[in-house]
């Protein structure tokens, strides 16, 4: 299955190309990006978890360095340690399958070719969280406070592609999720 969400991402990202842009410009943007979802406790626990991950934002760009960013996603992801169980035949467990909105600032370095950048903001996460460890037992549905946080790139002539590590902190229930992911942006206008 994640062999398909790849092969996705990838055929999407020759379609697109010629058409994208990532932030180091001015001007308006719809961002979409991709990629394999993760899932972990905040513990020490050994157990992680993988799905899929998929986000749109709206980009205000008012400097080349510095953006707002509403955005909406999903993320489905959960896993099951093989070795280490919690009480007698109950293995760890983890899952975070939630529909995301909020809103980031991103700073970026305006280096041609590859350009840096940070984002972090606070958002909402609607949906189901389990966290099951040898050290805490959380399950939770509904609505609950996420801080994003991404790391990345904006590679190419023109930025055209954005490779990034993004995250989203649940710690109401001791986790974080979030995606190695790939994403593109379409200009709104042409500044």
């Amino acid at each position: 299955m994640n062999k398909l969400y790849f092969s996705l991402i990838l055929l999407l990202a020759g379609l697109f190309s010629n058409l994208a842009y990532a932030q180091p410009k001015k001007g308006e943007f719809i961002n979409v990006s991709a990629g394999m979802g993760v899932v972990a406790p905040n513990d020490e626990a050994d157990v992680t978890g993988s799905g899929f991950y998929a986000q749109g934002e709206y980009v205000w760009a008012p400097r080349t360095w510095f953006a707002l960013r509403p955005y909406a996603g999903v993320i489905i992801a959960s896993g099951e340690s093989e070795t280490v169980e919690v009480a007698p035949g109950v293995k760890e467990y983890i899952k975070s399958n939630a529909f995301l909105i909020g809103g980031k600032v991103r700073i970026a370095a305006p280096i041609p070719y590859v350009a840096p950048f940070l984002e972090t903001g606070v958002g909402m996460s609607f949906g189901s969280f389990e966290t099951s460890t040898q050290f805490v037992q959380l399950k939770k549905s509904g609505a609950l406070v996420h801080i994003p946080f991404t790391l990345g790139l904006a590679i190419g002539k023109r930025h055209g592609t954005e490779v990034k590590f993004t995250y989203y902190y649940h710690n109401s229930v001791e986790q974080f999720s979030g995606a190695v992911a790939v994403g593109f942006s379409i200009p709104l206008n042409e500044d």
